[in-house]
C-alpha cells in the first residue's frame, strides 16, 4: 500500500512540474513576442518620423551676407533660383555689383604741402565682387552666413619713406597751349594744381577723376571747347584732358603701370597720336598705380603767360 501510493505521489508531482514547466514556457514565449513586437514597432514609428522630416533645400533658407570686417548683416538673401544655373548667376552677380557700388571707394592720395609734409589720404575700399559670387555659388544648408569680401589699402607713405622724394626726376614731360585762351587755359591751370604734389608709395593707385574731383562752375572751372562723339563743343572743364594727357606721358616715361586709358573720339593737337588720355566725370577716367619698391611725387605746373604744362614724376636720390 505503501508502495501504490508514493508511486501516486510522483506521478502527481511529474504531471505537476510538467504542467507549471508548460505554463512557464509559455508565458516566456508569450513575453518574448511582446517585446519583439513592441521593438518591430519603434522601428517603424522611426521609419515613419523619418520620412515625415522635411528635407532642407537651398532654395527654401535665407541667408544672412555678413560684412568680412566686423560680421555686420548688411544683406538677407533667399536662393530661390538656385537651381537654374543661368538664371542664378546673372541674379547674384547684379547682387555682387549693386553692393560694390555702395561700399567701393576709391583711394584718396596723400599729398605733400609746402612745408614738406604728408597731408590727407584715405583708404581705398573694394568689395571683391566675383569672390562674393563664388561664394554664393557655393552655399549649403548648415551654413547660413556668407562672408561678403571687403578689403581695405591704406596709403602706403610714411614720413620717412617720403624724406627728399622731390630730388630726382623719373620723367617729365610738357605740352603747349594758347595763352590766349583764358577760361580753357583756366581748366588746365586747376587740374594741374590738383594731381600737383601728389605722393604714390609702393602699390599705391591714382585716379584722375578721384584726384581732380568733378568740373564744376562752383569749384572754378569754366566753359572750353572739348572733344564729344568726334566734335568740338562747350562744356564746362573743357581742356583738363590736356592735363590728363601730359600726365599719362610723364607716369609711362616713369615706367609707372597704366590701368585705365581711353582715348579721345578724335585727334588732339597737345600730344602726339595715341598718346592721350582722355577724361569725363563719370564717364572715362585715367588711372596708374605705382609699381616701384619706392615712393613717388607728381608735380605739375601750368605756366598761363608762356602757355607751357608740364608734369615731373619724381624720385628721392636714395630710392633709386
Amino acid at each position: 500500500m505503501k508502495k501504490v501510493l508514493g508511486a501516486l505521489l510522483l506521478g502527481a508531482t511529474i504531471v505537476s512540474a510538467f504542467i507549471a514547466y508548460s505554463m512557464y514556457t509559455n508565458h516566456s514565449a508569450k513575453q518574448t513576442a511582446a517585446i519583439e513586437q513592441k521593438q518591430a514597432a519603434k522601428k517603424a514609428e522611426k521609419k515613419t518620423e523619418k520620412k515625415k522630416k522635411p528635407v532642407l533645400k537651398i532654395e527654401d533658407l535665407t541667408y544672412q551676407l555678413k560684412d568680412s570686417r566686423t560680421g555686420q548683416v548688411m544683406k538677407e538673401f533667399k536662393p530661390v533660383h538656385y537651381k537654374d544655373k543661368d538664371v542664378y548667376d546673372q541674379e547674384i552677380k547684379q547682387l555682387a555689383s549693386e553692393l560694390a557700388k555702395g561700399i567701393d571707394t576709391p583711394m584718396q592720395n596723400i599729398k605733400m604741402d609746402a612745408n614738406g609734409s604728408l597731408t590727407g589720404g584715405s583708404k581705398q575700399i573694394i568689395l571683391k565682387e566675383a569672390e562674393l559670387v563664388k561664394n554664393l555659388q557655393n552655399l549649403n544648408t548648415k551654413q547660413l552666413d556668407v562672408k561678403v569680401p571687403i578689403y581695405e589699402t591704406a596709403p602706403n607713405v610714411t614720413a620717412a619713406s617720403a624724406q627728399g622724394i622731390a630730388d630726382v626726376s623719373l620723367a617729365s614731360y610738357s605740352t603747349r597751349f594758347r595763352p590766349s585762351d583764358t577760361s580753357r587755359n583756366r581748366n588746365v591751370q586747376l587740374s594741374a594744381e590738383a594731381i600737383n604734389n601728389v605722393v604714390l608709395g609702393p602699390g599705391d593707385s591714382f585716379s584722375y577723376n578721384q584726384t581732380v574731383g568733378e568740373r564744376t562752375a562752383e569749384r572754378g572751372y569754366q566753359p572750353a571747347p572739348e572733344i564729344i562723339n568726334k566734335q568740338l563743343v562747350m562744356g564746362i572743364g573743357g581742356g583738363i584732358c590736356q592735363t590728363s594727357s601730359t600726365l599719362f606721358n610723364a607716369i609711362d616715361g616713369a615706367g609707372l603701370q597704366v590701368t585705365a586709358r581711353s582715348h579721345h573720339s578724335k585727334h588732339v593737337g597737345y600730344v602726339p597720336a595715341g598718346r592721350d588720355a582722355t577724361v569725363s566725370w563719370g564717364g572715362p577716367d585715367f588711372k596708374f598705380t605705382n609699381n616701384k619698391d619706392y615712393p613717388v611725387i607728381i608735380k605739375a605746373y601750368a605756366n598761363v603767360n608762356t602757355g607751357v604744362l608740364t608734369v615731373d614724376v619724381r624720385t628721392s636720390q636714395h630710392a633709386i
